[in-house]
């Protein structure tokens, strides 16, 4: 095995700059979610690659999930090669998915420009270059040749910037994510290159509005502002609920170090007039306020504790102060996950980090979710992972870039990982 790994780790340089090609084919595919821009011309040109090189590819639409439609088919591909002999399968993920550019870059977002090494790009970090190591990756240990038993998968799946409902939920729905179809999942997300996560924080996002009275702006005696009652309820998360939650710490080993206390985060907030609006604004006292909250909590904060302390504070102000009226909405909530260390997945990638930098890698929490979420829950599939080139701080940044150098190693990592797990029971 050493000799044979040798020759694989000798191909995989070789095919640097395949590697880089594919990164920068994908990045220059504008797959912006919302609204869910380019998706099939991006699931197709990972399927086409991996058919040619001998994957079985279907292509699963995931219809009647949010934002599906023809304009924005939500579609996803899935490829399998099996093995020469009956074996465990090993399965790779990666969402497509990117979120807008954003202002302040240097660089064209879709240019997927090459630079000392490094390639510059919207999705390049997260996750396309991730998606690009792993699908190399296999390709690697097809041309050499290697005998292995079971089964590969690779994935490119959609939506998981918006909640993953169309790609992986909905194939985990239909058993793409489960035993005895899959037995290890990888998700090359950007965590860093020397780390394996193994989990993630909870997520609760909630859509709260406050209601008023609509009346002439020059009269707001005669009205009821929905904007100073959400004042009020915003009052109340910065004297009291902030302070609480910085004074909650978990034992999950979630980096970067801030994300290791409970946070609350406000999204968004509206009240009166619509933004687009041009023009001189009208003289109205605004009827209604809405605010979204995106909540990440820890493993040991029960859920129901998490909305309660929200719809406490707003069941006072309805007590405390006049005319206060409110709705709750709940967007989306997940669980924390959380894959034991000593999972065969975990011990296979971790092992072959070590081998590759000499010191044992890290094990690490992510602060926010990914569709490790839907694996757990839907497909309950436990022996699952986040590994991937990329630096975490980078994602959603402008000139958000990938080390060539680190999807290198993560192919070589990911490569033989796939082999020990393949090889494990044989």
């Amino acid at each position: 095995m050493r000799f044979a790994l040798e020759s694989l780790f000798k191909r995989i340089d070789d095919l640097r700059d395949d590697v880089v090609s594919l990164t920068q084919d994908l990045v220059r595919i504008p797959t912006v979610n919302p609204p869910g821009d380019a998706y099939t011309p991006c699931a197709e040109l990972m399927g086409e690659r991996l058919r040619k090189a001998g994957f079985d590819v279907v292509y699963e639409r995931g219809v009647g999930t949010p934002g599906d439609s023809d304009k924005h088919p939500r579609t996803n591909i899935v490829a399998r090669i099996q093995g020469s002999r009956p074996g465990p399968c090993v399965h790779f993920n990666g969402h497509i998915d990117v979120v807008e550019p954003g202002e302040g870059w240097t660089k064209d977002p879709y240019g997927a420009e090459l630079e000392d090494g490094k390639i510059y790009g919207r999705g390049t970090c997260d996750m396309k270059g991730g998606i690009a190591s792993a699908m190399v990756a296999v390709e690697a240990i097809l041309q050499e040749g290697l005998d292995f038993p079971g089964a590969i998968e690779i994935s490119g799946t959609v939506d998981e910037e918006t909640g993953g409902y169309g790609g992986v939920a909905y194939l985990a729905e239909k058993g793409f994510f489960s035993r005895p179809r899959v037995d290890h999942v990888i998700i090359p997300e950007p965590l860093n290159v020397d780390r394996v996560c193994i989990g993630h924080r909870g997520v609760w996002w909630a859509e709260v509005k406050t209601h008023g009275h609509i009346a002439h702006g020059s009269m707001p005696f005669l009205g009821d502002c929905a904007v100073r009652h959400m004042g009020a309820f915003l009052n109340a998360l910065e004297t009291e609920l902030y302070p609480a939650l910085e004074n909650r710490h978990t034992e999950m080993p979630v980096v970067p170090e801030g994300a290791k206390q409970s946070t609350l985060n406000i999204a968004s907030m509206h009240g009166g007039l619509p933004d687009n609006f041009n023009g001189l604004p009208s003289s109205l006292v605004p009827d209604l306020c809405s605010m979204i909250l995106d909540r990440r909590f820890l493993i040991e904060e029960p859920l129901d504790q998490v909305k309660g302390e929200i719809l406490a504070i707003l069941d006072r102000l309805t007590k405390t102060r006049d005319g206060f009226r409110y709705d709750v909405r709940d967007i989306m909530e997940f669980e924390p996950t959380l894959t034991d260390e000593n999972a065969p997945v975990v011990r296979a990638v971790a092992e072959e980090i070590e081998r590759q930098f000499g010191r044992p890698a890290e094990t690490i929490c992510s602060p926010g979710t990914y569709d490790q979420k839907h694996i757990f829950r839907i497909g309950q599939l436990k022996d699952c992972i986040a590994y991937g080139p990329g630096i975490l701080d980078l994602a959603h940044q402008p000139d958000e870039y990938i080390e060539v150098d680190a999807m290198v190693t993560s192919m070589k990592v990911m490569a033989s990982a796939t082999l020990k797990l393949l090889n494990e029971n044989a």
